[in-house]
């Protein structure tokens, strides 16, 4: 009996016939999701944006704005019926490697406290806390801090 192949995995620079795609994976994997305008403006202003093309699409994607050998990644996303399966990882390599090779000596990010997964995926490929933003993030009827992350290259 044959095996199926594995799907192919690609990650691709972002363009705009991707932003419904993207736009579908971000309104379903947040309370409060960027708008199409936010995605088309960090692919027109040069914003490092990437898809992850698995499984027959765009399976999750990234957006990290690089400058004065610093980055700060904006979102990062796997579509939540394909999360567990380290896509995430993935992706945060790629986006870690293309981030080392723009001469970049720390990258940044915020992340939502009660985002468990998504700390322990940071913590594990070398990030570590450095402080909070209070009320950084919408939530039901109120605020969410954001933790403040960075990892370091040099």
């Amino acid at each position: 009996m044959a095996t199926r192949p594995e799907p192919q995995l690609q990650i691709r620079k972002m363009c705009i016939r991707d932003v419904s795609s993207v736009m579908d994976i971000e309104s379903r994997a947040y309370p409060h999701p960027w708008t199409h305008g936010i995605f088309r403006d960090c692919i027109r202003v040069g914003y490092s944006c990437h898809v992850l093309d698995w499984a027959g699409g765009v399976s999750g994607y990234s957006v990290v704005s690089i400058g004065a050998g610093e980055a700060h990644l904006l979102n990062l996303c796997v579509d939540p019926d394909l999360q567990g399966q380290g896509l995430g990882q993935v992706l945060l390599e790629d986006l870690l490697d293309r981030t080392r090779l723009a001469d970049v000596h720390r990258l940044f990010l915020e992340v939502r406290p009660s985002n468990r997964p998504a700390i322990r995926l940071y913590r594990k490929s070398g990030f570590h806390v450095i402080g909070r933003r209070p009320g950084y993030y919408p939530a039901r009827g109120s605020r969410e801090d954001a933790m403040v992350m960075v990892c370091h290259f040099e």
